[in-house]
């Protein structure tokens, strides 16, 4: 075990992707160990994802740093964001420029980076965490998910290792493919098992017939809001409405039924999802792994064209352990009706067992160092 005595301090920068929510939540259970381990976190974000970690952690230091900023579009997915590459490319070399400087500037002894690609440095080590090795691509293009991979394994390969968050036995992941792929990258892959910010509590009274959560990239979380909004307004039974826009205080006028807020914390979140029968949202992996832990009764909503969440809402869908909807034509009333027959089957048990042993093993090459 790591003794915190030999190292107070040691100086932590952790980095979220601004993909979503989900990139900033699943960190919240590395942020709590390593604070644990009397470690001294700064964390690098910026927008939504700065302040949903600023609630949850109010005493931490924050530095900003730029978002990639990549945008899904209504149509063409796919298209448009081969379209943003170049951007992309620009930001990853710009925020490893970035990085030169932070590490001298706050005397930085480790790096964890949440799927940004260019936070890797020679001075200091450097994790990266992914659980997506393995992009999916539609069916046509099929054959270049093998070079796309060959490419991402180039940035993950000047990282010091590569934390994975899922079980390390296939037949007991969340992510299958994903984070299983034929071939892993050279750097040390350590599988962490699944993060989330949440603890099952037995026993909670149940006081919505769903929680509906919006997450994702825009437009397209605007655009699931507007179909959950307009459908609402039929809806007679007790909803929560989770919009997932921290920092924002304007609501939406809805039926006294519903209960409209912008963004809850961790353990407001938590007990909502307990409250609730059913709960509503994308199939990020991030979430996945939060229903998962709470065994929650899930309606998932992949987002259109983003082919990881399509993959693992169908690998869900096949095991009946959730019911998959698509955002064209989505009937909430429809859904909330199957929902009450649905005979959904129990995932496998949450143990994470490997996250702290892992960070340990990392903290101790620190201390070495």
């Amino acid at each position: 075990m790591y003794d915190n005595a030999s190292k107070i301090n040691t100086t932590i920068l952790l980095a979220p992707l601004d993909w979503g929510l989900g990139h900033a939540t699943r960190c919240i259970p590395i942020i709590r160990c390593l604070l644990q381990k009397q470690c001294r976190v700064i964390i690098a974000a910026s927008g939504y994802h700065q302040i949903l970690l600023q609630q949850e952690f109010p005493d931490l230091q924050f530095i900003h740093l730029d978002g990639y900023g990549i945008r899904y579009g209504k149509k063409n997915v796919l298209v448009r964001l081969i379209m943003q590459l170049p951007h992309f490319f620009k930001q990853v070399k710009k925020e490893n420029e970035w990085l030169k400087n932070i590490v001298d500037k706050y005397q930085i002894d480790g790096v964890i980076s949440d799927n940004r690609y260019g936070l890797y440095s020679k001075k200091v080590p450097c994790v990266f965490i992914s659980h997506q090795l393995q992009i999916k691509l539609p069916q046509i293009f099929k054959w270049a998910e093998g070079i796309i991979r060959n490419n991402l394994y180039q940035f993950i390969n000047r990282f010091g290792e590569c934390w994975v968050p899922d079980e390390a036995t296939k037949n007991e992941s969340l992510a299958g493919d994903l984070s299983h792929p034929k071939i892993l990258p050279l750097v040390p892959v350590k599988y962490i098992g699944w993060l989330s910010r949440f603890r099952d509590v037995p026993g909670v009274e149940k006081k919505y017939t769903a929680t509906i959560s919006l997450s994702g990239p825009e437009p397209q979380r605007s655009l699931l809001e507007a179909i959950i909004l307009t459908q609402l307004k039929n809806i007679q039974e007790p909803i929560l409405l989770v919009r997932g826009m921290p920092g924002v205080t304007a609501l939406p006028a809805v039926p006294n039924n519903i209960t409209v807020v912008n963004h809850l914390s961790a353990a407001d979140m938590q007990l909502a999802f307990l409250q609730s029968h059913f709960i509503i949202g994308r199939s990020g992996y991030s979430t996945l792994m939060d229903m998962e832990v709470l065994q929650c009764k899930c309606i998932f909503i992949p987002t259109p064209g983003q082919t990881e969440q399509e993959y693992l809402a169908e690998s869900l869908r096949t095991q009946n352990t959730a019911m998959v909807k698509m955002q064209n034509g989505f009937s909430l009333a429809a859904a909330l009706k199957e929902a009450r027959t649905f005979s959904f089957k129990t995932g496998i048990t949450y143990k994470n067992i490997l996250l702290e042993k892992v960070v340990d093993t990392w903290l101790v090459g620190l201390r070495n160092k």
